[in-house]
């Protein structure tokens, strides 16, 4: 086993500290929809106006200048959507400079397996723990000129995380782009144009325990009704007492409604946004309010029924029941899913497939499920796996992140635990050990089914491999059980090995007993005779 990285111990993930649910803002008048629009058109201007500011800070920034900034905006706004817009306008700062040091990473990354490789001769064979040299050389001249590209970006990216210079785009650089493309994605300019508004739109505040159902801002009453404290420029818009604007439809939110209603009857914080989907033509809402961390049970308890782990593929979940001694039950399950479209299909595909799984668990009693602990951040380089081009667009395709927030949060409103296992080595050897013995005429184990049962029994702590070898000194069961999967008490444990007739040597072949004969060893040494003795069933007699 040398040359093998050490394994990570199992454990049990912690539970959302979250609720985030959606629903549609329905029955609204072109007064509504007016009212909309120009809030969120106020309210994203100021929110530009203050990422430029805190951009231009950038690590000179402190709680003073925070104050600063809030102050200016209030006199255009209020209080309260100051702080909404302040808070926002720092997360996105900080997101932006978290995504800058992983991208330094990337290149870092880069650069070294350029210099590595561009260092070994032309068409040297590589090794399992590094690439070898490029295959041509004109290749290595290709390769050399990226290097001085790579050098040069890292050296740009460097100079902004130290200057604390981070880039930013409000409404997404993905958007910002496509207005150069415009043929290429389908749109027309205005098309673009009215995307690109409602992007940049600012209509989110946080929500604050104590005041009326959890929110002065955005109010949203346990019955339904929805009503906006407008900024102090379009007060005149008013509908209501104290500057706000109640809409006209009600709304109603099929997933954990009562729980929302519940902690906006008791006037606790419920952070809301809203915001316009151009494609459909609709409004929606969103509401999120933080939960306590689901208290996590030992590992030993979660693992009293068994377990079903999980192996995560580019277009299905692989699955298998494991009993508490780490054997398979009964038959590998798929729940496919298809990540082509767009996001919120994707996204759907997901959720489908994850609710299949957790309510095949459920109906088999285990309350675990085993799944990997995956992080592709250091294997989606161009670097690393050079030609491999589909294969990176495998593993930059697969949402590892969002599945395992999804999986997280689902599995808790279930009472079925997660399990995180290292996924080094699952796939090789899974398939080593345990996918031709699961093959059988009317049922084929892939590499995907074997994979889960590796993970599924390193998450019980046992070995991935069947069996384990005797004691070296003790060729039998005289210090214990051979096999890993059941202790000895166990019935049904595997049995003393089948008496064959002759002597207990390597030497004899299995067939020994039908053949009744006496082969010749295949070793010199234990060679006796170039002749082998045959005796016949009857004896031959005249």
């Amino acid at each position: 086993m040398g040359g093998l990285r050490e394994l990570a111990a199992p454990f049990v993930v912690l539970g959302p500290s979250g609720v985030a649910v959606r629903t549609r803002l329905k029955q609204l008048t072109a007064g509504d929809v007016e009212v909309l629009r120009r809030v969120g058109a106020h309210l994203g201007a100021l929110a530009g106006r203050d990422l430029k500011v805190r951009c231009r800070d950038g690590l000179a920034h402190d709680s003073q200048a925070w104050a600063v900034r809030k102050r200016e905006l209030t006199p255009q706004s209020s209080a309260r959507w100051a702080g909404a817009i302040t808070k926002a306008t720092h997360d996105q700062w900080a997101l932006a400079r978290r995504c800058a040091l992983a991208h330094i990473q990337s290149l870092e990354a880069g650069v070294r397996t350029l210099r590595h490789r561009l260092s070994l001769p032309v068409g040297e064979k590589g090794t399992k723990k590094a690439p070898g040299g490029y295959r041509s050389r004109r290749e290595w001249h290709a390769k050399s000129r990226r290097l001085h590209v790579l050098q040069d970006r890292l050296a740009r990216e460097r100079a902004d995380w130290e200057a604390g210079t981070v880039h930013v785009v409000r409404g997404g650089k993905r958007l910002s782009r496509m207005r150069h493309h415009l043929s290429t994605a389908g749109l027309t300019e205005a098309q673009w144009r009215e995307r690109w508004k409602a992007a940049r739109w600012f209509l989110q505040a946080d929500g604050e325990s104590g005041k009326r159902f959890g929110n002065e801002t955005i109010r949203i009453s346990p019955g339904g009704e929805v009503s906006i404290r407008l900024p102090a420029p379009l007060a005149h818009l008013a509908n209501a007492p104290h500057g706000r604007y109640v809409l006209t439809g009600r709304v109603v939110f099929a997933h954990r409604g009562q729980e929302r209603a519940d902690r906006a009857a008791a006037n606790r914080a419920i952070a809301y946004r809203i915001h316009h989907d151009v494609d459909r033509g609709r409004w929606y809402v969103t509401a999120s309010w933080q939960t306590p961390v689901t208290r996590t049970i030992p590992l030993a308890a979660a693992l009293a029924d068994g377990v079903i782990g999980v192996d995560m593929n580019a277009d299905h979940l692989a699955a298998w029941r494991l009993d508490t001694h780490g054997n398979p039950c009964g038959e590998p399950r798929r729940f496919p899913y298809d990540l082509t479209g767009p996001a919120g299909h994707r996204d759907a595909q997901v959720r489908h497939a994850l609710t299949r799984l957790l309510h095949w668990a459920t109906s088999c009693g285990v309350k675990a499920i085993a799944v990997e602990d995956l992080d592709f951040t250091a294997e989606k380089t161009r670097e690393k796996h050079g030609r491999r081009k589909r294969f990176r667009q495998l593993v930059s395709g697969m949402p590892t992140g969002r599945l395992r927030a999804r999986l997280t949060s689902m599995a808790d409103a279930t009472g079925i635990t997660i399990i995180a296992v290292d996924p080094a080595y699952t796939s090789k050897w899974g398939a080593q050990h345990w996918q031709k013995p699961l093959t059988s005429t009317t049922r084929k184990a892939t590499r995907h089914d074997a994979a889960s049962i590796a993970i599924g029994r390193r998450a019980q702590g046992y070995p991935v491999r069947r069996r384990t070898a005797p004691p070296r000194t003790h060729q039998s069961d005289g210090r214990g059980h051979r096999t890993a999967q059941a202790p000895p008490d166990t019935p049904g444990r595997e049995g003393p090995r089948p008496r064959i007739p002759g002597p207990r040597t390597r030497s004899v072949p299995p067939d020994t007993e039908r053949t009744r004969a006496t082969r010749t060893p295949k070793t010199v040494r234990d060679v006796r005779s170039d002749q082998e003795w045959v005796q016949d069933s009857l004896l031959l007699t005249e």
